[in-house]
């Protein structure tokens, strides 16, 4: 690929700041070099850093341009893209003639927003994550009928759950970052976190603070786990890291960083505040030190306390060292005390003034985004800030009724957040109809403290209908009538209206994606992928113990996508919602299934048992074929993406430990067990199904008839060493280009047609 002059600068700024951060950890902290890096630093298309605001000014469309070009290769030229900083934050305005569509534009960000729009209300196309119908545009891009202008309904379009990186996969490409950023920007999102890299500030400082490099390695765990420990929940797990590793990820970390920048998106970084290693208190005089407890069986990282004098020297090294790989920010990312946490004897509201205090000396003017989650963040917490420079990222907002953010938060600005997704669970669903019900009440009210969206499922990539759906709030002027968007999604999904598509697309609107709120904002899991048992009701122990909404929703959704125009099938849109819709049906009959078996069991039916566990061990074959057909599928790429950052094969082997490992036990067994961790990152994947899930089942079904015919209590299976034995593996799967395999139509069809005969059976 040829880089152009601009980007091979860029590039080039960019390795200096991390050979000057790496010669800087020979020198000393306060060394020239760290200080040339820190006064070099690019604050480009970043705001409230460092004093007012600049005058609007032209801004370099050429990364809005590149962006583009990758979005759609072959329309790209049909597009001029017009700078317009002074038209306002957040605002676009698309027109044309066909062949020749303008697009006005406050950022380069915004400007790709305008671009998404007119595939979207115009052309009827859709690109989606994943899947998309530009294939199916003509050579000549429609005429916009009359210019439209749109302005965004609230300043912050917030995206990325602290649990991406580690869920959505640690071992992503800079192609696969930037694909999302992309994404992200054509719908409209200006606020991305990013974490990739994120400890090797830590790594850098605390060397500085009694710490040898070894030491630290160990302590850093490995990078499919370290979302958890940047919110201070574990440490040292999937590890030890090496250094070449770390410098790699930062310098992926800091093109993350430059991509957002360059188009007008803020980056979101992780701030200080105050995790430290073991025994940090007897290396470093004067420091206070909180034992954390325990979290889901691990340790958890002591919590330095930020009212003592060296918290703010070590968080000026930190910010210092951030600096000089990832550049300014207007925006960090901090949760202290998230998901419990001791507090001591420390001040709350002193040790939240110390934190932003600390954060503002290194970033005057910088917000500090705060995870609103269980009872964070606490009153005390907010007490100690200049709530002006907060922002809550609701996490709950669609969860739970009867919420006052206002009352609750005393007013603090907050973003109306969503998770549909955890853990990267494969299923179908979110409380959509939900999202429009509040989002336009929320923002109306009196007093309104609503200053944005945050789109925050655990993993991304999945239900691509819900993020086009939330991400369109923040820019759909009056409110969104869901039946009418869903049935324009169908049409732009596939390249053009389809009476089945559309039928399909009705039948989940209504069921999976009309959830309720009052429990969940997630759908079920399924049972194949849960730890075997007869009364087994879910895979993760966090999840839904029931269906959310009718099955039949989706068994019918199926028929209907099998019966598409033929001319429309040929889209990765169409490919990955047919397998998707295909997998969910099959799913769902697992637990029609389950209870079946559990009954003949009881009845002591040993033929029946034989045929019902067939027919069990048939549809995970099925499942895991279909789900071979869609590269959105594969444990291959999963685990070949983890053993590529690997310099030699123990490395190689630790890495996909990590990876396998936060699918499947999780963690040690007191995490697997006593945390009740285990399975909780559960997907239908190919290859994850065909080496744990099957053999798991097998095994367990495999004890019942033992019981039956000896007339004995089955036999025990210690299931965690079961699964830390898979996790251990270095089998190799199908990945990249030629990783899919099978006809998907196909596939899907068979399912279907099995499914009735299942049905028909009744047994």
């Amino acid at each position: 690929m040829t880089i152009s002059p601009p980007r091979r600068r860029r590039h080039a700024q960019l390795r200096r700041r991390v050979a000057l951060a790496a010669l800087a950890a020979v020198l000393g902290a306060g060394s020239p070099a760290l200080a040339d890096v820190t006064g070099a630093a690019d604050v480009t298309g970043v705001t409230g850093v460092r004093g007012p605001a600049p005058a609007p000014r032209a801004f370099d469309t050429g990364p809005a341009r590149e962006a583009l070009q990758r979005l759609l290769p072959h329309h790209a030229d049909q597009f001029t893209l017009v700078p317009d900083p002074a038209a306002g934050a957040d605002r676009f305005t698309v027109s044309g003639s066909a062949g020749a569509i303008t697009v006005r534009g406050s950022t380069g960000a915004t400007l790709l927003t305008g671009v998404g729009w007119y595939l979207q209300h115009v052309a009827g196309a859709d690109i989606g994550w994943p899947g998309d119908s530009i294939g199916m545009l003509p050579a000549r891009l429609p005429a916009v009928p009359a210019p439209v202008t749109r302005s965004a309904l609230v300043p912050h379009r917030y995206a990325l759950n602290d649990t991406d990186d580690g869920y959505s996969g640690a071992y992503r490409t800079f192609e696969q970052h930037q694909r999302q950023i992309d994404l992200l920007a054509l719908h409209g999102i200006n606020e991305v976190f990013v974490q990739a890299g994120a400890e090797y500030p830590y790594y850098r400082a605390l060397q500085g603070f009694g710490y040898s490099a070894a030491e630290l390695r160990e302590w850093i765990p490995g990078p499919g786990h370290q979302s958890w420990w940047l919110l201070q929940n574990l440490s040292g797990f999937g590890g030890p890291v090496s250094e070449r590793l770390m410098r790699e990820r930062a310098e992926l970390g800091g093109r993350i960083a430059e991509q957002l920048r360059g188009l007008g998106m803020t980056p979101v970084l992780p701030g200080y505040f105050g995790t430290v290693p073991p025994g940090f208190a007897a290396r470093n005089s004067g420091a206070r030190t909180v034992a954390q407890g325990d979290w889901a069986g691990f340790d958890r990282p002591d919590w330095l306390d930020p009212t003592s004098p060296v918290f703010g020297k070590l968080a000026a090294a930190y910010y210092a060292e951030q600096r000089a790989v990832f550049g300014d920010s207007g925006m960090y990312r901090m949760s202290p005390l998230h998901e419990g946490g001791t507090v001591g004897t420390v001040d709350v509201k002193a040790a939240a003034t110390a934190v932003q205090k600390a954060l503002h000396a290194a970033h005057p003017g910088a917000m500090w985004a705060v995870l609103g989650w269980q009872d964070s963040p606490k009153a005390e917490l907010l007490a100690g800030v200049d709530t002006s420079k907060m922002l809550i990222l609701d996490g709950l907002s669609d969860r739970y009724n009867r919420l006052d953010r206002e009352t609750r938060w005393g007013g603090v600005p907050y973003a109306m957040g969503t998770i549909y997704n955890f853990g990267g669970h494969t299923t179908i669903g979110a409380n959509t109809s939900v999202w429009i019900e509040r989002f336009g009440p929320w923002r109306a009210k009196a007093g309104s403290a609503l200053k944005g969206i945050a789109y925050l499922p655990e993993a991304t990539g999945t239900n691509p209908a819900a993020f086009d759906l939330f991400t369109d709030l923040a820019w759909e002027p009056g409110t969104i009538d869901q039946r009418t968007w869903f049935a324009d999604f169908a049409g732009r999904r596939y390249g053009r209206p389809d009476k089945e598509a559309s039928a399909a697309w009705e039948e989940l609107r209504a069921g999976p994606y009309s959830t309720s709120s009052g429990l969940w904002s997630e759908s079920q899991d399924s049972l194949f992928t849960a730890r075997p048992g007869l009364s087994a009701v879910g895979a993760a122990y966090w999840s839904p113990k029931s269906m959310r909404y009718p099955a039949d929703a989706v068994r019918r959704a199926l028929d209907h996508l099998l019966k598409v125009d033929p001319k429309l099938r040929g889209s990765s849109a169409y490919r990955f919602d047919l397998v998707d819709t295909a997998r969910q049906a099959l799913a769902n009959h697992s637990r029609v299934l389950l209870p079946k078996i559990k009954a003949a069991y009881e009845a002591k039916d040993l033929t029946r048992l034989r045929a019902l566990t067939a027919e069990w061990a048939d549809g995970e074959r099925r499942l895991d074929a279909v789900t071979g057909s869609d590269p959105n599928f594969l444990l291959g790429d999963w685990l070949a993406a983890a053993r590529s950052w690997g310099a030699d094969e123990a490395e190689q082997d630790r890495y996909e430990y990590d990876a396998r490992s936060i699918l499947s036990v999780w963690g040690r067994r007191s995490t697997s067990e006593g945390g009740f961790l285990h399975d909780y990152a559960n997907r239908e994947w190919s290859g994850l199904i065909g080496e744990l899930y099957a053999p798991r089942w097998a095994a367990y079904f495999e004890t019942l008839e033992e019981s039956l015919v000896r007339r004995a209590a089955p036999r025990e299976i210690d299931w965690h060493a079961f699964e830390e034995d898979w996790a251990r593996r270095t089998t190799r799967h199908p990945s990249g280009a030629n990783g899919p395999s099978g006809d998907p139509y196909t596939l899907a069809k068979d399912i279907a047609a099995a499914l009735k005969s299942w049905e028909g059976g009744a047994r």
